[in-house]
């Protein structure tokens, strides 16, 4: 008994030392370890793809199994998760849910920031300062503004009365279990792709350079949290070599690229994939050492139940509102023997079984009196693929902005231009899906016909494309538009996603025939 004593004695001893040693090494060290938990573009709090991918009490678990290995873990948003989503259209108690659902299930997962992305501002100003206010996460934004009748002032959250301003950086102190301390620094820039009334966009490049200029001497370390395109990205890098990492959304499709020394990491939409940066800070050589992973979110990580209970209460709203706004929500309208591919991938880099589906649907829903239809890839947003029975409500997932189908009278000239300004937008939202038009050696076709410059055709667009967000000379004030047929309310045409739900019904119909 004596002996087992003193061994357990000499054991904790030397437990003790090799800790007191272990301690002394690190304060030595300097070094200063934490984790990045990074995701962009999130437009569903449920999984995707028939309950495979995605979710974002999945991500939460994984948040928390991170927090376990190292307590000074950051969860960040890189912009785009108000909008769009089926449920963010639907009203309750009088009012559109408007990104309401992502706030309360973001509230919950304790996110450390946040940066604006361009579908922030689909809301009106009302819902987006409501969204601001709910939040409990903060903001960043160098380039983004409020307008007011005088001058542009920071976004900003009231809380009791109190308005916060939201930043144009962010600083956050970082203590390692040793006690060594240091601070890190965010900048964060948005695509201004998104024009409305109540935004200012300024230079992305100018108020990147200044912020970190701004930040860089009250700091050890920037990092930068953006939204905008990957070659934005690259050129923010090159003006700022000294940033370590860039975490960045816009693309939808993960993506890790560097210039020069700067890492630009980016994850898959929908949190099908989350970025997990373990980084390193040496206080002494000042050098940041990062680790990254591509992490998929899949069926194998369970729910965290407090995030799963909130996602179900939003779905049950779903299910319950979506009969005030199609009468038979879970009707079966069409069996789908090969998978409809929505993924953000292909419906932004070339045509799909489902994206034929839409544009053929717009020419039904005009009796197929028309010469062509055309509908941008940025619209179809399910990010997934439908296979076996098919319901209005998947519709309505795939088109959650739905809009009016407009017939439009162009001149072949201009009908050139935007496709050809389609074809080059392979990537992004604004590559255009075609209904009876062809690509042919570099050549147009309408028809099986050569397209005729000098010709006027009759077209199908979606009404977002006649406004000049995605192609900017392509509106109503063109002189080559010659007239645009807008659908009244009673018509077919005057929802997109009701003229699919149709179309399909009519196929189903002549296929039992």
């Amino acid at each position: 008994m004596k002996v087992n004593l003193s061994i357990a004695y000499v054991f904790i001893i030397y437990f003790l030392f090799a800790c007191s040693s272990i301690k002394q090494h690190s304060n030595e060290d300097g070094k200063v370890d934490f984790t990045f938990l990074q995701l962009n573009d999130v437009y569903e709090i449920a999984p995707i793809q028939g309950g495979e991918f995605g979710g974002m009490a999945r991500v939460e678990t994984v948040h928390k199994n991170l927090l376990k290995e190292n307590e000074n873990t950051l969860l960040f948003m890189a912009g785009d998760f108000l909008n769009p989503s089926l449920i963010g259209t639907l009203k309750v108690n009088g009012e559109r849910v408007r990104g309401k659902q992502m706030v309360e299930v973001m509230n919950a997962m304790n996110f450390d920031l946040v940066a604006f992305g361009n579908h922030e501002f689909d809301l009106s100003q009302q819902d987006l300062q409501k969204r601001l206010n709910e939040s409990n996460f903060p903001w960043v934004s160098a380039n983004v503004k409020l307008k007011t009748n005088n001058s542009s002032i920071p976004f900003y959250k009231e809380v009791s009365n109190t308005k916060q301003n939201v930043h144009e950086t962010f600083i956050k102190e970082i203590r390692d279990s040793d006690g060594t301390k240091i601070k890190i620094g965010f900048i964060s820039v948005c695509i201004p792709s998104n024009p409305v009334d109540y935004v200012e966009y300024e230079n992305m490049f100018v108020k990147a350079r200044s912020s970190y200029a701004a930040i860089k001497d009250s700091v050890d370390v920037v990092f930068g949290l953006t939204h905008v395109k990957i070659v934005n990205d690259k050129r923010i890098a090159k003006l700022l070599p000294e940033i370590p990492l860039i975490m960045g959304g816009h693309e939808h499709t993960n993506s890790n690229n560097f210039m020069g020394n700067v890492q630009i990491s980016k994850a898959d939409a929908n949190a099908k994939t989350v970025y997990i940066h373990r980084i390193s800070f040496d206080k002494k050589t000042k050098k940041t050492t990062i680790n990254s992973e591509l992490k998929e979110i899949n069926s194998t990580i369970q729910s965290d139940e407090k995030v799963k209970f909130i996602v179900d209460k939003w779905e049950n709203i779903l299910n319950t509102t979506i009969k005030n706004v199609i009468k038979n929500p879970e009707e079966i309208i069409y069996y789908a023997k090969k998978p409809l591919d929505g993924r953000d991938t292909p419906i932004r880099s070339m045509p799909t079984n489902l994206s034929q589906v839409i544009t053929k649907s717009m020419a039904f829903a005009y009796g197929n009196d028309l010469d062509a239809a055309i509908v941008n890839g940025g619209s179809i947003r399910i990010d997934d693929q439908l296979l076996g029975n098919i319901t209005p409500v998947d519709i309505f997932r795939v088109l959650p902005y739905g809009g009016a189908i407009v017939k439009v009278k162009i001149k072949g000239r201009l009908l050139k231009r935007v496709l050809n300004y389609g074809e080059l937008a392979k990537g992004t939202g604004a590559y255009l899906h075609r209904h009876h038009i062809s690509l042919q050696e570099k050549n147009w076709f309408i028809s099986n016909k050569p397209l005729d410059k000098d010709k006027v055709y009759t077209v199908a667009f979606s009404d977002y494309l006649l406004k000049g967000f995605d192609i900017p000379f392509l509106s109503d004030k063109n002189e080559e538009v010659l007239f645009i047929y807008r659908p009244n309310n009673n018509e077919l045409a005057f929802d997109i996603r009701k003229a699919v739900v149709e179309y399909l019904k009519s196929e189903t119909k002549k296929s039992a025939k």
